[in-house]
Formats: C-alpha cells, structure tokens, sequence
C-alpha cells in the first residue's frame, strides 16, 4: 500500500506581494522528518521518501505526495464554509441597529448617511474587466468584516502547477485531484513518485497569491504569479520499524522472569 507523505506549504503573502517573490518567503513543512526530512520549517525543505522494495530489490510499491497551501496570519481553513457570509450578515444588521439609533434621536445626518453607506458597501467585487474574483466584504485578519483596504485577510494561496527535474526526469506525476473535503473548496495537488531511483530532485511550484487594488473606485483581486522550489530525498533504505528502529521480522521484546 502507498504511503502518504502531507506537505504544508505556508505562505508570508503580504511580504510576497510588497516584494513579489516568494524568496524568504515561505516555510515548509513535512510528516517525514523522523526518517530524516532536513529543513522543516524553513524555505530549504527537502523531503524524504522511503524507497519500497522486495527483499530482491526489485520496487514494491510507489508513494505518494500530498501539497497544502497556506496564508500565514489568515484565518484557518478550516472554519465553515458559510463563515464569510454569516459574518456580512452580522454586520449589516450592525449598521441598520446604528441606523435606526440615530434615527431615534431626531433624524439622520448627511455625514451619518455616507459613513453608513461606506461601511455597508465597500466591497470587493468584480470589476468591468473580470478580474475581481470575489464579491464579498472585506474580512480583517480577525476575522471580523472591515472597510480598510490596508489590514484585510487574504485569501488562499493557489498552486497551478509543479514543474521542474523531479516532473521532467518522471520522478513524481503531479496532477490536481478533486476531494469531497472542501476546506480547499474541494481541490488539492497530489503526486505519485517513483522510489526505484535513490537521489535528490528538485522541484518548482507554481503559486497564485491575489492582491487588492483599486481600479474605478472598486477593489479588485488581482492575481500574483510566482514560484518557489522544493526537493525529495529518495532513500533505497532497509525497512525498519517506527516503534523500536529494528528491522523486519519479529518484534524484540524485552526479557521477563521465569514464572514460578
């Protein structure tokens, strides 16, 4: 059966896009590092996958390779789906509580109306050249709805591609799998990787990050394309067995006196 090696990639965005390169910029991190993954937690991650073999040498079986990505200071992907809209929903019943307040205490001014409208309308939304990929409010990093364009949670980083000797010498087969677990809105990346050839391959991922910007007095999404670079460690070496680091075959136990 194929073993399933979890990489989390997080992502400094807003460092990224202020200096649009993802150098520095993101951290690494693996389920494989107590069979010796170097650079956990760092930009210079190299991942171990164990080769699998037949006691002839011969391969046994691939293993497989399973990508993460994340925001760093976002709000986790693993609150509801409907977060964003409750949170829009609780808002506007703010503002309309705020409006009918000062509406109890003798009318409403011109300066009240605009603040109030402001804050129920500044939204991100699509523009006229459909680059806008939301049309929802704002979210602070909080998690609570904002109006400031300047302190906002950015969404998701998206990988569109992997690339590199690792793809090309047909190390790994990346591909893009559909998933019913829809904290990554139902899609991950995946590979599958050949362990019949020991050594080190690279690889690049290809990664979409999204700015906001303002163009005809909407704010708009606009995306960021840039690559980072990772590698696999194929290892050709003996099974052992994760509890005690002996080897296949019995379990050594330890020895116990003689019963009376």
């Amino acid at each position: 059966m194929a073993q399933q090696h979890g990489i989390i990639v997080l992502f400094d965005v807003e460092n990224a896009l202020r200096t649009r390169s993802l150098d520095g910029n993101t951290y690494w991190f693996d389920n494989m590092k107590f069979l010796g993954s170097v650079g956990v937690g760092t930009e210079k991650l190299v991942t171990i996958v164990p080769g699998t073999h037949f006691s002839d040498g011969s391969q046994a079986t691939e293993q497989v390779l399973n990508w993460l990505p994340a925001a760093l200071g976002a709000i986790p992907p693993t609150v509801p789906r409907n977060y964003l809209a409750e949170q829009e929903r609780a808002d506007d019943r703010r503002t309309l509580r705020e409006l009918a307040a000062l509406d109890g205490e003798g009318g409403v001014s011109d300066a009240d109306i605009k603040r109030l409208q402001r804050r129920v309308g500044k939204r991100a939304r699509k523009s006229g050249s459909g680059r806008g990929l939301t049309e929802s409010k704002l979210l602070d990093i909080t998690g609570r709805t904002t109006n400031d364009s300047g302190a906002y949670n950015y969404p998701a980083p998206v990988i569109t591609d992997i690339t590199g000797p690792a793809v090309s010498e047909k190390i790994m087969y990346p591909a893009q799998y559909g998933s019913p677990d829809m904290i990554y809105d139902g899609w991950y990346w995946a590979a599958t990787v050949d362990t019949s050839r020991p050594g080190i391959y690279p690889y690049t991922m290809h990664v979409q990050l999204h700015e906001l910007v303002e163009r005809n007095d909407e704010l708009v999404w606009e995306s960021v394309d840039l690559t980072c670079e990772s590698s696999l460690k194929i290892t050709n070496d003996p099974k052992r067995n994760g509890f005690t680091g002996a080897g296949l075959g019995v379990l050594p136990l330890p020895p116990v006196p003689a019963a009376d």
